[in-house]
């Protein structure tokens, strides 16, 4: 009966997610700065009668509570920010803010929770316990809406007793939901090299301390990190992304700089693997003549389902769905600041398919035409609610 009822109500509220989906994407910002995206959410939950209090100047954390008693606490999260891509869908509510896009689903997640935040609020005289809805900025940008959250008490007062999150996954089809259990997405460092020589006259090398050269030396050494001294079994991913050698045909410079990415799903080999890097790079540059700055900046970490709570999780999703729907995901080496909220608390964090090739629904996350089948909405908003209602006893 509670598995109709959510559905009855997810198919009422099915036109207000779209059109609440379609505002969001449309008025789009950047982390740190979803002023209007946190107002729209406010006035939302204003509208249902949903207290709520402000974290992290735009995050917003609200309480529905059901009206028989139960200590119990679940709750479930939405990130809010969008990212600095112009975006080259033609669709009516394509984005209005030039160069900034929701092109991760952020805007499927904010309105996808307010619709479950509308069945919840449906149905409080007929549940116990405590949902709480938490509206997070910053995804997107370190230190993360998550880690801010947390320091700013966001899983206190009332404590949950488990963590749910969902994210729009553009590779399973629409109606189709993903679980991994364990380990699932690895922890982000961002690593800035400057590496310092002398320069001069392309004809004159023996005059120079060549740092393109070095650099090049460094990018392949470095790759020994994951392949040498990596255990085969835990999974590490080193890659640059840029490198700016901002000399000529023949004028070499005296600087190179290097951006890139560490990623990893242990914290211990994460540490010893930073401490391997900056030695290896410094000491290649000195035995070269050169100097380097090896900066190391500490991002998200692992992100860990735990087992019996994601055991559970994926059972709701069956009954709601129903088997066939649900399917196994592999290891993702992609970070993810809900990780934060999964080192501190028993948490889920599952995706959500919204893939459709007959409409041309397919482009990944974090690309210029990005989209989400809407349909996906409908079971996004009921499964939701299903899954804290049932995690709440009821």
């Amino acid at each position: 009966m509670l598995k109709e009822i959510i559905q009855q109500h997810a198919e009422n509220i099915y036109n207000d997610v779209v059109s609440n989906r379609r505002h969001l994407h449309a008025n789009p910002e950047l982390s740190f700065n979803e002023v209007q995206t946190s107002a729209f959410v406010a006035s939302k939950l204003d509208e249902l009668g949903i207290p709520y209090e402000r974290m992290a100047d735009n995050g917003l954390v609200g309480l529905i509570k059901g009206s028989k008693p139960s200590d119990n606490v679940v709750a479930l999260r939405a990130d809010m920010d969008a990212l600095p891509i112009i975006e080259a869908n033609e669709v009516e509510y394509k984005s209005k803010n030039h160069g900034v896009m929701h092109a991760c689903g952020h805007d499927a997640h904010t309105s996808s929770l307010l619709g479950t935040a509308t069945i919840l609020s449906k149905m409080k005289d007929d549940f116990g316990g405590t949902v709480k809805l938490i509206f997070q900025p910053a995804e997107e940008k370190l230190p993360g809406g998550a880690n801010l959250m947390i320091q700013q008490g966001v899983l206190e007062n009332p404590k949950p007793q488990a963590v749910i999150g969902q994210h729009v996954m553009p590779f399973i089809d629409a109606g189709k939901v993903g679980f991994r259990a364990g380990k699932y997405m690895a922890s982000t460092d961002e690593i800035y090299v400057k590496v310092i020589g002398k320069g001069g006259h392309g004809a004159q090398p023996q005059q120079n301390v060549d740092p393109v050269i070095i650099t090049a030396h460094m990018l392949v050494a470095l790759q020994q990190i994951v392949s040498r001294f990596a255990d085969p079994k835990n999974p590490s991913v080193l890659s640059f992304g840029k490198v700016i050698a901002n000399g000529a045909t023949n004028v070499i410079p005296n600087e190179v700089y290097l951006e890139g990415t560490f990623r990893t799903m242990d914290e211990q080999w994460r540490n010893e693997a930073h401490i391997k890097m900056k030695k290896m790079a410094e000491g290649l540059c000195e035995s070269m003549g050169a100097t380097c700055d090896f900066d190391i900046r500490r991002g998200y970490p692992f992100l860990i389902n735990e087992e019996k709570l994601t055991a559970e999780v994926r059972a709701y999703t069956e009954e709601y769905l129903g088997k066939e729907n649900v399917l196994d995901l592999d290891i993702w080496m992609a970070a993810e600041d809900f990780a934060y909220y999964s080192q501190v608390a028993d948490s889920c964090f599952y995706r959500l398919g919204t893939r459709n090739e007959a409409r041309g629904i397919t482009s990944s996350v974090h690309t210029p035409t990005f989209d989400v089948e809407e349909s996906s909405l409908m079971g996004s908003t009921g499964l939701m609610a299903y899954i804290a209602l049932k995690r709440l006893g009821n």
